[in-house]
This record gives structure tokens, C-alpha cells and sequence, in this order.
């Protein structure tokens, strides 16, 4: 293994815990926030998150050589930041064992598994396109806040693309790193917290009301616009994912970790995206070595508790926002590209990209969820049947 270990596998990983982390660990917070957990409950959550994820990373990568990256629910998270407040702290952990509990049995049962193949590839890669799409977007609209790095940075990708293809990434993220010192963008390292996370059990209570309007919730949203894309990713860079066996691992992660702040555990999309790619390795046979470094920065940042969280938000905003989506650009590319190629169902996959990229929510679940069932109802209307072969000598 260690052998094939290349350096893009290395910074594909960091990359994607950089996305990974800062892009959702405000909601993290203000989840935390909203149960009333003490610091060191708060520094638990974190510990259980991003140990979770890490060990999680780890199993599934290396079990079936392939980049299967996990990540915490960041819907999920959010919906908690909203549906905790004046929740006691072990009702909320009750809730995160139920949710956890649906969780498993999903993956035990296989049925998704069957769901999901149910989904033409056409429409997949719409969905996985218009998540992405965001995030490869903020790379250019950070030109506005930020154009001297951004256009740093950019300038590098165009060289590396040129010269250094396998290594662009890479030069990117050092590029802008070298440049943020350089200039002082980085913030107060004052602000550094410098506190050890360590595990602090919440012994889980149980209230009828707390499971039905935050159990069912959490599990719904974390399935269909976590889980549901997290196999789209993987599936669109040529991967056949062992669903059930993903969803039942990081169900029974989730039921472990509940009582110490794991809320909820799934595969990932985004960060999958950036370790699944040509640009984390040419070779999609090694490419789950840039699965396992995620893993092992994972447990490194769980085990850092706040102290590298906060270095992460010290970061420029446009630092981190344009080597995801210079990372995304070619996933985004060939995601487009296999989505409208096939003429019959280039509305569908048109509308589902779109409904995707709107955002729209309902019911408290998200756009990517509801662009699949538009999605599939235009291809059912507008596609015509496949034709069945007839036999010699008989009429059509």
C-alpha cells in the first residue's frame, strides 16, 4: 500500500477535511449550542465527529479499495441548531440513538441499495453536478472579496494544468498558503484553542415528542441529501459503492458515538468528490489511499479537538473556497458532460441539475432529494420506453 501512496493522495485528503470542517462546523456550534452542552461536552462532540468520520474513512477505503469518504450530517446539523432548543441534553442524545438505530437497519436491510439502482446515470450526474456546483462557483465569485489570492491561485492551476498536471492541486493549495502568509491574511493565531478534547459520556433519555419531531427528521434528511448523493459521488467517478455495507458501518458508528456527541454519520458527496476524482490520482485502482488519508486527518483533527478547528477558521474564506472548487472543476466537467450526452433525457437531467442548484427545501429536506423526484418524473413522461426487440419476419 505504501508503495502506491502518492503525494496528491496526501493533499486530497487535507483538502477535503479542510472543506469538510470548514464548511459546516459553524452549524456544528450552534447545534452545541442550542442543547446547553458545557466546553467540555462541546470538545466531545468534536472528538466523536471527527474520530467517527476518521475510522469510518478508514474501514470502508481500505475494505474495498475505493474512496469512500464519510462525513457528519451537515443537514442534520442544521435541523438540530433549530430543533434543540429547550431540549435536555440526553432527550437530544435519545434522539441521536433512534436516529442511529433507523440508520442501520437501512443499511441492514439493503433496501436502498435497490433504490438507488433504480436512478438512471444520467440523472445521478445531474444531481452530483448541481451539489457541486456551489462550491466550484465560489471559487470565481471569491475573485470579488478577494483577488489577489484568488487570482494567485488561479494563475498556478492554469501553470500546473500545463506543466505539472498530477500535482496542481497541490501547488494550488501551497500557492495560496504562501500567499496568505506572506500578506498576513491569516487571522489572530491568539485565537487559537489550544484545549484536548476527550470523551464525555451523556447518558441518553427518552421523550415521545423528541423522537417523533427530531429522530424522524434527522434520519430523513441525512438519507436523502447525505446518503443519496454520497452514492451518486462515488458512482459517477466510475465506482460501484457497497451501499448497504457503507450505510450499516456508519449507522453503527452513529449508534456508538450518540452518548458522546456522534449525532449522525453517512457517506460523504462533496469531500468524496475531491478524493474521487482524476485529481487526487490518475488511477481509480489507488485512489482509496486519498480515502485513508482522509481518514487518518480526520482522526488527527478529532483527537486535536478545538485546536485545529480553530486553525481552520482562521483561514481566508477565499483560500479554502477556491481549492474546492478548483478541485471540483473537472468532477463538475465530466458530471455535466455524462448527464446531457444522451439527447432522449437531456430535459430531465436539465431540470434535475436545476432544481438542484436552486436549494429549494420542503418538509425540511433538501433540494438535492426533490431534484431526483422531478427529475424522474419528467424522464418518465418524456422519455419514450425502450422498444422491444422483434423477431425475423414479423412485423414491428
Amino acid at each position: 500500500m505504501l508503495k502506491d501512496l502518492k503525494l496528491s493522495h496526501i493533499v486530497s485528503g487535507a483538502v477535503a477535511v479542510l472543506v469538510g470542517y470548514t464548511g459546516s462546523v459553524a452549524i456544528i456550534f450552534q447545534a452545541i449550542e442550542a442543547v446547553g452542552a458545557t466546553q467540555p461536552q462541546a470538545n466531545s462532540w468534536m472528538l466523536a465527529l471527527g474520530g467517527g468520520m476518521g475510522v469510518t474513512c478508514l474501514i470502508l477505503s481500505l475494505m474495498y479499495r475505493m474512496p469512500i469518504l464519510t462525513a457528519w450530517s451537515t443537514p442534520g446539523a442544521a435541523l438540530l441548531a433549530v430543533s434543540l432548543n429547550d431540549v435536555p441534553l440526553g432527550e437530544a442524545v435519545g434522539a441521536f440513538l433512534f436516529s442511529a438505530v433507523l440508520l442501520t437497519l437501512t443499511g441492514i436491510t439493503g433496501w436502498f441499495a435497490a433504490l438507488s439502482r433504480l436512478i438512471p446515470d444520467s440523472l445521478a450526474s445531474a444531481m452530483l453536478a448541481g451539489i457541486l456546483f456551489q462550491f466550484g462557483l465560489t471559487a470565481f465569485t471569491s475573485l470579488q472579496t478577494d483577488t489577489a489570492l484568488v487570482a494567485v491561485m488561479g494563475l498556478t492551476f492554469l501553470a500546473g494544468r500545463k506543466l505539472f498536471p498530477r500535482y496542481t492541486i497541490p501547488a494550488v493549495l501551497a500557492a495560496g498558503v504562501a500567499w496568505c502568509a506572506g500578506t498576513g491574511a491569516f487571522g489572530s493565531f491568539n485565537a487559537l484553542d489550544l484545549t484536548l478534547a476527550r470523551p464525555e459520556f451523556v447518558m441518553p433519555a427518552f421523550s415521545l415528542p423528541v423522537l417523533i419531531g427530531v429522530s424522524l427528521p434527522l434520519y430523513i434528511v441525512t438519507m436523502s441529501s447525505q446518503n443519496m448523493p454520497g452514492v451518486v459521488a462515488l458512482k459517477a467517478a466510475g465506482y460501484q459503492p457497497p451501499v448497504s455495507a457503507s450505510l450499516t458501518v456508519t449507522g453503527l458508528a452513529s449508534l456508538l458515538l450518540a452518548p458522546f456527541g456522534g449525532f449522525a454519520f453517512n457517506l460523504a458527496a462533496i469531500t468524496a468528490a475531491i478524493c474521487a476524482g482524476p485529481e487526487a490520482d490518475e488511477n481509480p485502482e489507488t485512489r482509496y489511499l486519498a480515502g485513508v488519508m482522509t481518514g487518518l486527518v480526520y482522526i488527527l483533527v478529532g483527537l486535536g479537538g478545538a485546536t485545529v478547528i480553530s486553525l481552520f477558521l482562521i483561514a481566508p474564506k477565499a483560500l479554502v473556497a477556491t481549492v474546492a472548487g478548483l478541485a471540483l472543476l473537472a468532477t463538475i466537467g465530466n458530471s455535466l458532460s455524462a448527464a446531457l450526452a444522451d439527447s432522449t433525457g437531456r430535459e430531465a437531467a436539465l431540470i434535475t441539475f436545476m432544481t438542484t442548484v436552486s436549494g429549494v427545501s420542503f418538509f425540511g429536506i433538501g433540494a438535492p432529494f426533490w431534484a431526483l423526484v422531478l427529475g424522474l418524473a419528467v424522464n418518465h413522461l418524456l422519455t419514450p420506453p425502450a422498444r422491444t426487440p422483434t423477431r425475423a419476419g414479423k412485423p414491428a
